[in-house]
């Protein structure tokens, strides 16, 4: 699909009302950011959250265990993956009943929903697959509003061979304003995160300058892409201003990634999201596993504070 088209089709979306106020709506988004519900996790004065996002962690506990390991952890938000038949069962088949359940769930408990990590990406050379992941975007943006959460996660993702980077670039800017256009309906954050051969960071900055849709923001990875170049400083600032209300972090404990920098890059701009821990494998301790890592948070945290 070319951009010309996607044009045609974010204005034809704007033309049916689905944009709506977004300066308002944005607000609301970042007002709610900024209201959600934290525990007693550390010393520090910091007002980033750590949380989980249920990768493999927590791809096997259905909700009530979710939001029961959470406490114990004493993490007080999570983020669901979304699309892998997960025990959590938030997809998109739930009926409106299922979903006010799920929204009851989370209210009744001391966890924020934070959000859906999808597997939406917008860089398919092929316009029925570009066309489906706009689609597919929007279903799960109403999802995510309607079990209380506050946005959701996509990719870039790639680049293509025969395809220019710039193409795929307008490509993936412009598939952003139209479901960027439409989340705003619905008080949603479009949380593009830096994955794929699309996603270091200079790439990302491109791709954000196109986009015009104030509550598409930028969602860091943690991993080596966003070092490489000039490296994580300078990688960092050149998207800072984008950030939006979620970074997923990996194992705190290995080595390779410079997470003390991370966090002494995001308590000087005074980042107030949530720290979302991503993590692979099954430990036999989850929960334990689980404050072992926000104690290491917690100590780098208070770090990059008294620095």
């Amino acid at each position: 699909m070319s951009s010309e088209h996607m044009e045609v089709s974010r204005r034809t979306l704007l033309a049916h009302g689905v944009r709506g106020t977004v300066g308002t709506l944005t607000a609301a988004i970042l007002a709610s950011c900024n209201s959600l519900q934290t525990g007693p996790t550390g010393k520090s004065s910091s007002r980033m959250r750590f949380s989980l996002t249920t990768y493999q962690w927590g791809k096997d506990w259905d909700i009530p265990i979710l939001i029961n390991n959470c406490q114990r952890a004493q993490i007080f938000g999570t983020e669901l993956r979304t699309s892998l038949s997960y025990a959590h069962g938030v997809e998109l088949h739930l009926n409106a009943q299922q979903r006010r359940d799920v929204r009851k769930r989370f209210g009744d408990s001391p966890i924020t929903l934070v959000g859906l990590a999808t597997s939406e990406r917008f860089d398919s050379p092929d316009p029925a697959k570009l066309k489906e992941a706009i689609e597919n975007t929007m279903a799960y943006i109403k999802l995510s509003h309607d079990i209380g959460s506050t946005g959701i996660r996509v990719f870039p993702n790639s680049f293509h061979k025969g395809v220019p980077r710039k193409k795929t670039i307008e490509q993936i800017g412009n598939s952003l304003n139209i479901v960027g256009a439409f989340a705003a309906d619905y008080g949603q954050q479009i949380r593009l995160e830096a994955h794929g051969s699309a996603g270091e960071l200079p790439t990302i900055k491109a791709i954000m300058d196109l986009v015009v849709e104030p509550n598409v923001r930028v969602k860091l990875n943690s991993d080596k892409r966003d070092t490489l170049g000039k490296g994580l400083g300078y990688n960092f600032n050149l998207v800072k201003n984008k950030l939006g209300s979620t970074v997923h972090v990996h194992d705190f404990k290995a080595p390779g990634f410079p997470y003390q920098l991370l966090m002494d890059l995001l308590v000087k701009i005074d980042w107030n999201g949530w720290i979302l821990l991503e993590r692979s494998g099954k430990p036999q301790k989850p929960v334990k596993a689980l404050i072992e890592q926000r104690e290491i948070w917690e100590r780098m945290t208070e770090n990059s504070l008294m620095a």
